[in-house]
């Protein structure tokens, strides 16, 4: 019986040796945030269950985490069951592990795809296979149209937990001298905002065509732990933004090899906030 008033984080794992890459990437987290682990098997049709390779993760897990380990283990459709699981375990975040691309095309991509766009909870998404332990440095990409205070207070609230230091990345497509105008008064009021809280921050705005690439080479440069994004399933057109869960956010998770964290903003009439309360 699973008390779901405890803090959790949701790792679905499979049978193969890797999957300790995500695992290991959730000690630390589950460690600040007091909360357990529950690591989450599923037997597919199409993918035998290594019950012996599972159980030896698991126990890994218990002797090197620090946290209490709870294991599940389901039968059916990965992403249906991971659904499932985190609807009554309500955790804090997700971890998953993902190889295949974001996509509409291929049963797990679209499976994938549909997760992260659409799960009410937080989820970090790790494709590289050599992360730092911990977390140093978050990054942050900022738009030059309208940005949520969620996106930033739960940057801040990580680096908070991890005592890192955040980076502020703004892309500008066209040298604009109007839009670079607008992007230093919002980087300077996040600045304020991020600063106010004790926490080191900076920011850098620059100029290219693909956006995605160029947040993850800056994020190589300042060695980034993390990358912050927002995921909104619906909008009203004249709302959608390049950091929504659109063409933007889906080449950065499909290329990053650093974690990146998505979420969708709470549910309430106005998810955004106009520069000005910055």
């Amino acid at each position: 019986m699973y008390k779901t008033s405890e803090k959790s984080i949701l790792v679905p794992i499979g049978s193969t040796p890797d999957a300790m890459i995500v695992i290991k990437q959730s000690y630390n987290l589950a460690r600040l945030t007091n909360s357990k682990l529950v690591l989450l098997g599923v037997e597919t049709s199409h993918t035998p269950f290594n019950q012996k390779q599972f159980d030896a993760m698991v126990a890994e897990a218990r002797a090197d985490s620090g946290v209490p380990v709870e294991t599940m283990i389901r039968n059916g459709n990965i992403y249906d069951e991971l659904t499932k699981v985190a609807d009554v375990l309500n955790p804090l975040f997700i971890i998953m592990r993902i190889t295949e691309k974001l996509s509409t095309d291929k049963l797990i991509g679209r499976n994938a795809f549909k997760m992260v766009r659409q799960s009410k909870h937080a989820v970090i998404t790790i494709r590289g296979e050599n992360n730092r332990e911990g977390c140093k440095v978050i990054l942050l990409p900022l738009d030059a149209s309208r940005e949520s205070r969620e996106k930033v207070d739960r940057a801040i609230e990580i680096a908070t937990w991890f005592k890192a230091e955040i980076k502020i990345i703004s892309i500008l497509e066209h040298k604009s001298k109007e839009e670079e105008a607008k992007l230093h008064v919002i980087s300077n009021q996040v600045l304020k905002v991020i600063k106010d809280k004790g926490i080191t921050c900076s920011a850098e705005i620059r100029f290219g065509k693909n956006i995605p690439k160029m947040i993850i080479e800056y994020g190589h440069e300042v060695q980034a732990d993390l990358i912050v994004i927002m995921t909104q399933e619906k909008l009203h057109i004249s709302e959608i933004m390049p950091w929504n869960m659109g063409t933007n956010a889906q080449q950065l998770i499909n290329e990053s090899d650093i974690p990146v964290l998505s979420f969708r903003p709470r549910e309430r009439k106005d998810t955004t906030i106009a520069v000005t309360p910055y």
